[in-house]
């Protein structure tokens, strides 16, 4: 097995856009990642609706077909 060749794997916080935060072991250099969704907000956990913005990549679809009418 060749040595030196797997990244470091450090202790990383997990900051979730709804302001939940964990702590976790990863690859990331930076030592923290932001996540969109996590288990506390997330809609198949919580049982509730919760709006994801796609609205965004949508527009820009209809965009790049009306573009090519």
């Amino acid at each position: 097995m060749k040595s030196d060749i797997h990244p470091t794997y450090v202790d990383t916080k997990v900051t979730c856009s709804c302001g939940a935060q964990f702590e976790t072991r990863s690859t990331a250099e930076s030592g923290s990642i932001h996540s969109d969704v996590c288990s506390q907000c997330h809609p198949f956990y919580t049982g509730k609706q919760k709006i994801l913005d796609t609205g965004g990549r949508v527009a820009r679809f209809e965009k790049r077909y009306a573009a090519k009418k």
